[in-house]
């Protein structure tokens, strides 16, 4: 069944964000994708299809839009979609200990959930929280920072008993005026601009 099959009103909103052309149309295409991810959890092929149709392109291009974030998914996740940021700030950390942490005890790899529904992971690229690495994000609505062993052992238990424990940073992350991060516990975290150095001994 389509799903924006009797969503006129909706579709005809989003579309009314962009310009009446065709390239305008094109533009809706991540909002439209975002409609259904938050509705179904993922994005089948079925719908890249239907949102190709609504936006005059092609079930490739959605498709392509899609692979560049990671964000957005085609296969379902779990109701804990744990994501571990795995760029070089957060792999110095130990975000490579913090995934084989998570895998072991989940027993769970990308693109499956756990038995129960309850889990699913993936390695994502940068998440902005450098200064509190490693990081990971569960589902798309807080930071859980500075990730060692004993806290991943905590957010997993508190998860397993389908409790969801408060992110130390609510999405989007606050930043100072100085470059810190401010955590939501009030904590300041992260180097301020105040200890940059300017280059020296070279051409900038």
């Amino acid at each position: 069944m389509s799903y924006f099959a009797d969503k006129g009103p909706l579709v005809a909103d989003i579309f009314s964000r962009y310009p009446a052309s065709p390239q305008g149309r094109r533009s809706a295409l991540m909002p439209l994708l975002r409609e259904v991810q938050d509705a179904e959890g993922f994005v089948s092929e079925g719908r890249m299809a239907e949102i190709a149709a609504l936006c005059g392109t092609t079930a490739t291009e959605v498709r392509s839009v899609m692979s560049f974030y990671s964000t957005y998914h085609t296969v379902p996740t779990g109701q804990y979609h744990l994501q571990v940021c795995s760029t070089l700030m957060c792999a110095l950390a130990g975000s490579d200990e913090l995934w084989d942490e998570l895998v072991h005890e989940l027993d769970v790899q990308p693109g499956e959930v756990s038995p129960d529904g309850r889990f699913s992971v993936q390695k994502v690229e940068c998440l902005g929280s450098c200064g509190t690495a490693p990081m990971m994000q569960i589902n798309d609505e807080g930071y859980y920072e500075n990730v060692t062993r004993s806290k991943c052992h905590r957010l997993l238990a508190e998860l397993c008993q389908g409790r969801k424990p408060a992110p130390d940073n609510p999405v989007p992350v606050t930043v100072l005026d100085d470059g810190r991060q401010l955590l939501a516990s009030g904590e300041r975290a992260g180097a301020g601009v105040g200890s940059l150095t300017p280059l020296t001994g070279g051409n900038a």
